[in-house]
């Protein structure tokens, strides 16, 4: 048996500007590098997580994402890393396998001057096979052809992997259901995906 968990559904927030904005570029929305545009390259293997959905996900983590020792597992833009970041994370590593996306990634390192962050080109599960660190925050949104990665999870919700009151974010097409080797403390969905936050039981 799981645990009851939150459901909410995805509104339009009035705080997200609706600008024009190139399709290979992001800006973030909160935090200290609010507003700054990053781009990234023009690929359809790179999905960038959608600004409303970023809202939701760090208004739910508003009490834990400062200080934070976070792991953008399939980092591909980088959003989510960016955005935890400039919301005072103590630490970020970008995981990402294709060597034009990590180059990207970090350039907008150096571009909003953050020194906490670190970046492998490499794939997610070799990352995994030779890192043995714990994690406050992972997120984990791999592509969503990509099959072969949802054993990942199992792994990474283990004692060694996250820490007691840590959590993994898991993005997914809207017509799947979340992956549940642990218990869901948050879910919610928007026009084309499924997300929410995974923790240990």
């Amino acid at each position: 048996m799981f645990a009851t968990h939150e459901r909410t559904r995805i509104h339009r927030f009035a705080g997200i500007k609706s600008a024009q904005m190139a399709s290979n570029e992001i800006r973030i929305i909160g935090g200290r590098f609010k507003g700054r545009k990053l781009r990234f390259p023009a690929t359809t293997e790179l999905r960038p997580t959608l600004g409303r959905v970023r809202e939701t996900l760090f208004n739910w983590l508003a009490g834990e994402i400062k200080g934070a020792r976070c792991l953008d597992l399939f980092a591909g833009s980088g959003a989510l890393g960016f955005e935890a970041l400039s919301r005072g994370a103590a630490e970020v590593t970008f995981v990402e396998r294709n060597r034009k996306a990590a180059t990207a990634i970090k350039s907008n390192i150096a571009l909003v001057g953050s020194a906490n962050a670190s970046v492998f080109c490499t794939d997610a599960r070799r990352f995994l096979a030779r890192d043995a660190s714990a994690w406050d925050i992972v997120f984990f949104d791999p592509p969503f052809t990509a099959t072969d990665t949802l054993d990942l999870l199992a792994d990474l919700i283990n004692e060694s992997r996250l820490k007691a009151d840590g959590c993994v974010y898991v993005e997914r097409p809207l017509r799947e259901a979340l992956p549940l080797p642990c218990r869901v403390r948050k879910e919610s969905k928007s026009a084309d995906c499924r997300f929410g936050l995974l923790a240990r039981d």
